[in-house]
């Protein structure tokens, strides 16, 4: 049986934390303000009849599907949250299990780096996607399990804060997110972070 490593849902994406994902989504681009459901689940392959029966559960698209090594990523939205939250549900019926079988977030690390030297700017900067970070700007760094938390972790970061969008990894054994701007602001996003994440229980 598949192991449910969460169940997530967006009410309306924030802009930076879509543009960011679009960069490397391969489906079809949800709008700003859209729902969407993202699924991941142990073994990785098992998301491919997931990903069956959401879309013909449904009138939902699908943005991203990814089967890396161990699991497997589905993300699908609609501006239609009931259509959002239909899929959802056609996906928990086919596992056979509830919303609560998900694995609760765990933080793994949770830090903010004040008045980043320019170097080490210029080092975060050369691997991203998302805006530049400016020597001076304070700096947010979470790590956490499973992966794809950490675009909950965005997207409710974005709602709270002024911050920019530098990075954020969804795929893979660990999620990363990075967020700078102004250390007032980055400590703002930091706690609505946390607070998305533990509300789903995250310890």
């Amino acid at each position: 049986m598949a192991e449910l490593r969460s169940f997530i849902f967006i009410d309306q994406l924030q802009p930076q934390t879509l543009a960011y994902i679009a960069t490397w989504m391969r489906g079809a681009l949800p709008r700003r303000n859209m729902a969407a459901q993202i699924i991941e689940i142990a073994p990785g392959l098992d998301i491919e009849a997931l990903t069956d029966v959401a879309l013909k559960g449904a009138d939902v698209k699908c943005g991203l599907l990814v089967v890396e090594r161990q699991f497997g990523t589905l993300e699908f939205h609609s501006k239609s949250t009931s259509e959002v939250k239909a899929g959802a549900e056609a996906v928990l019926d086919a596992l056979g299990v509830g919303e609560d079988a998900a694995a609760p977030p765990k933080i793994l690390a949770s830090k903010i780096v004040t008045r980043i030297d320019p170097q080490h700017a210029f080092l975060i900067n050369r691997n991203k996607l998302g805006s530049m970070i400016i020597g001076g700007e304070s700096l947010y760094l979470l790590e956490c399990q499973s992966a794809s938390y950490a675009i909950l972790a965005c997207n409710e970061a974005e709602k709270a804060a002024n911050v920019k969008v530098i990075d954020y990894r969804m795929i893979g054994a660990n999620g990363r997110l990075y967020l700078a701007g102004d250390e007032a602001e980055v400590r703002n996003a930091r706690d609505a972070a946390e607070r998305a994440l533990r509300s789903l229980g995250a310890r």
